[in-house]
C-alpha cells in the first residue's frame, strides 16, 4: 500500500489553481480535494417496495402482492467518512491518496479546464477499497473490481475512476441540468485531456483515463493501440514522480 498523504492543511480553490500547482504531487492532491469537498454527496436511487392491491378478475375481487419501483433521494456522505475511518486514514488520505498518480495530474487538467469553461466541477468520488465498494449503491462493478480501486484492479494508489457532477445551481434540478451539459462537454473534449465517459448514459457521472482497460472494454477502443500509445498505469504513472513532465506533454499534445 502506498504511504497515505498528509492532510491537507488548507484547499486550494478550484478556480484560483494555476498550472504552477502540478508542480509538486501535494498541491494536485489539495486541489482534487477543494473539488470533492465542494460537491453534495446526494445521488437518486431505486427502491424496490411490494404492496398489497385488490384486483378484480371474472367478477371476483382478490388481494396480490405487486412489487413497484420507486426513486428516493440518498444521502451518501457518511460512506467515505466510515471507509476512511476503517483503513486508518483521513478522509482526504483516502479519496484523494488512493488514485493512481497520473490519472490525478489527468484530473487536475479536465476540473482546471470545465471551471474555465464556467461549468463548475464537483467529485462526487475518487479512491474506493472494496469495503467502500460494498456499501456503494446503483451501478456499480462487483465490490474487487471497481476501477476506483478494488482489490483486483490494484487496490489503494491504483485507483483509476472517479464520480463528477456539476455544482453549479441554486437547486438540485438546476445542478442536475449542469451536469447534463458538463458531461456532454467531457464527451467533446475529454480526448484532448485523456479522459472520458467509459458507459455514458449507464453510468454518466463515471470517468476513467481512454487509454485504461475499463475504457477500451466498454467503449470498444483498440486495445493494442492503447498498449502502445501507454496507459495512466504505464505512461503517467511512469512520469509520476515527474508531473511537470506530464503537464508538459499533455501541453504539447494540445498545441497539435
Amino acid at each position: 500500500m502506498k504511504v497515505p498523504l498528509a492532510e491537507p492543511e488548507a484547499n486550494v480553490s478550484p478556480r484560483e489553481a494555476s498550472d504552477d500547482c502540478v508542480l509538486t504531487e501535494e498541491c494536485i492532491d489539495q486541489y482534487l480535494w477543494s473539488v470533492y469537498e465542494r460537491a453534495p454527496k446526494v445521488d437518486t436511487i431505486k427502491v424496490e417496495e411490494r404492496i398489497k392491491v385488490t384486483v378484480e378478475k371474472n367478477g371476483k375481487s382478490r388481494t396480490v402482492t405487486k412489487t413497484i419501483t420507486k426513486l428516493v433521494n440518498e444521502d451518501f456522505t457518511w460512506k467515505d467518512p466510515d471507509a476512511a475511518e476503517k483503513a486508518g486514514m483521513s478522509v482526504a488520505q483516502y479519496v484523494i491518496g488512493g488514485m493512481d498518480q497520473g490519472f490525478k495530474v489527468r484530473l487536475y487538467r479536465l476540473f482546471r479546464a470545465l471551471d474555465d469553461a464556467g461549468l463548475a466541477p464537483g467529485m462526487t468520488s475518487g479512491f474506493r477499497d472494496d469495503y467502500r465498494q460494498s456499501i456503494a449503491s446503483g451501478n456499480k462493478a462487483v465490490t474487487g473490481n471497481s476501477y476506483h480501486g478494488g482489490s483486483r484492479r490494484g487496490g489503494y494508489g491504483r485507483g483509476l475512476a472517479a464520480d463528477v457532477v456539476s455544482v453549479k445551481g441554486e437547486t438540485r434540478s438546476e445542478r442536475c441540468s449542469s451536469s447534463d451539459r458538463m458531461w456532454k462537454w467531457i464527451d467533446a473534449h475529454g480526448e484532448e485531456f485523456g479522459i472520458g465517459r467509459p458507459y455514458l448514459d449507464k453510468d454518466p457521472p463515471h470517468i476513467a483515463p481512454i487509454d485504461g482497460k475499463e475504457y477500451a472494454d466498454k467503449r470498444g477502443v483498440d486495445r493494442k493501440l492503447a498498449e502502445k500509445e501507454g496507459t495512466a498505469t504505464g505512461r503517467d504513472a511512469k512520469a509520476a514522480k515527474s508531473p511537470q513532465a506530464v503537464l508538459k506533454r499533455g501541453a504539447e499534445e494540445n498545441a497539435l
